[in-house]
């Protein structure tokens, strides 16, 4: 059985989606993007500041399904660029512990929705 994970506290889907679904005890979230939920707006200032958004949206989606990033088992992350890897990664690094961090990929894509520059997904574990 799946239920539907919903919160105001992270961006509103733009599409036939939702922000995130639990299946048993493990939760498969959509993608991130650095959409501000309070204004609606894209956050990019600086891939940090992107990044960082993006951060903020999942763990309000990983708390609507009482989970913290010490759940996350699996990450993907969608760059639009490769060279900004370094400081994409220093942001998420700070949301993990580095000796319980989950499994990743990074891949580069051609474009992403919004044309943003990043987005994460993450697969958790209750």
């Amino acid at each position: 059985m799946k239920k539907i994970i919903s919160t105001t506290k992270a961006p509103a889907p733009i599409g036939p989606y939702n922000q995130a679904i639990l299946s048993g005890n493990t939760l498969y979230t959509s993608g991130q993007i650095a959409i501000n939920p309070m204004t609606g707006e894209l956050v990019l200032d600086s891939i940090k500041s992107e990044t960082k958004q993006v951060m903020e949206n999942m763990k309000e989606v990983l708390a609507a399904a009482e989970m913290t990033f010490e759940n996350v088992v699996k990450t993907c992350i969608f760059i639009s660029d490769m060279n900004t890897f370094s400081e994409i990664n220093t942001v998420y690094g700070e949301y993990f512990n580095e000796e319980t961090a989950p499994a990743r990929e990074t891949v580069e894509v051609a474009n992403l929705p919004k044309f943003v520059n990043v987005e994460i997904s993450m697969i958790a574990i209750k």
